[in-house]
């Protein structure tokens, strides 16, 4: 039986509930995050991003871009508690829900279907639901895999709905230039370009041996996902592991004063996934990679959960870092881990 699967997919969604909140941020350029100098975008509006500000950006470059820019801070308990309504509204269509985050999640809407509707007419129900009841806008995708329903979600923003068949998927994936698929991030587009391979036709002639090669064991998965293959299941039991970031520097970096700036910035990012997803770990690790591709780890597991604060973070990275030898730096990485099984069930919010 051929899967629907839906993606659904708030849009800005942070930024979209200040605009609702509070009536005097509406059509105007807002992001959510601090001004100051260490601060990050959490979130951009659709007014913002017109001046290409978005998401992780740092503060002090988004203000550069718009200097009328209106910063807020989060308000993390309002988020969760308005994707909790959202998850309600999904339950009155399926179980099958697996969050991603705050504002996303799949559906599996194959047994709704089988009653003689159609999943585009599900799709159009949940987005009016969230859209009258919460006043929120949504995008979603629906296709029949996890894989393509998320690229739909994307590909008519913001309020759209996306459908990609087995018939239009094909063509849609051939002519998708390569940055656009997800799990491709911006080093290995980079990589792509330099093999000639610039859209999802050109990464369809590579063969499996070829893309292993190049970019090992992921080298699977992009043999499978340009052919729309994606087998994967709707889960509902969604435990998260560890929250990670890491960013590769354009150029090598290795004196004190570069490496404090890129890691204000990863605490900064790190501390807002942490925010939106319910995750309490026991452990922090970090990753370097040296500009001759060299990676040495470090990592600390304690007894509680860690407080998720700027400041103790930083202490623990440089506490880690002091052990490693100091060499041009090409990627810094840090990551929570090791989740406390017995940690408060309240905090686990299902979405």
């Amino acid at each position: 039986m051929t899967r629907k699967i839906l993606h659904v997919d708030m849009d800005a969604f942070f930024a979209q509930v200040e605009q609702r909140d509070f009536p005097h941020y509406r059509n105007k350029p807002l992001v959510v995050g601090s001004p100051d100098a260490r601060g990050v975008v959490a979130a951009a509006s659709y007014e913002a991003r017109q001046f290409g500000i978005y998401s992780a950006m740092p503060s002090s470059t988004a203000k550069k871009k718009c200097p009328h820019l209106i910063f807020t801070p989060h308000r993390f308990d309002i988020y969760r508690a308005v994707s909790q309504q959202i998850h309600t509204i999904f339950s009155r269509y399926t179980d099958l829900i697996e969050p991603l985050s705050l504002d996303e999640a799949y559906l599996d809407v194959t047994a709704t279907t089988q009653d003689g509707q159609y999943a585009t007419e599900i799709a159009k129900s949940i987005q009016q639901d969230i859209y009258l009841e919460l006043h929120l806008t949504s995008s979603v995708g629906v296709s029949y895999n996890k894989f393509l329903a998320k690229l739909a979600s994307n590909m008519h923003k913001p309020f759209g709905i996306t459908v990609i068949t087995h018939k239009t998927a094909t063509k849609i994936l051939e002519q998708l230039p390569i940055e656009k698929f997800y799990g491709i991030g911006q080093q290995t587009a980079k990589k792509m370009h330099s093999l000639g391979i610039k859209i999802g036709l050109d990464l369809k002639q590579q063969s499996r041996e070829a893309l292993k090669l190049y970019f090992g064991k992921s080298g699977d998965y992009y043999y499978q996902c340009v052919r729309g293959e994606d087998n994967r299941p709707v889960d509902p039991i969604q435990e998260t592991q560890s929250v990670s970031v890491e960013n590769t520097f354009s150029k090598d970096i290795q004196t004190i004063e570069e490496i404090q700036k890129e890691v204000d910035i990863l605490i900064s990012t790190l501390l807002e996934r942490l925010a939106q997803d319910p995750f309490h770990g026991k452990g922090i690790a970090i990753k370097i990679r040296f500009a001759n591709f060299a990676v040495m780890t470090r990592s600390k597991t304690f007894s509680t959960v860690l407080p998720y604060e700027y400041t103790f973070i930083h202490h623990c990275f440089w506490e880690l870092f002091n052990s490693i030898p100091k060499h041009p730096i090409r990627l810094i990485g840090i990551t929570i881990q090791n989740p406390d099984p017995y940690y408060d069930q309240q905090f686990n919010l299902p979405f």
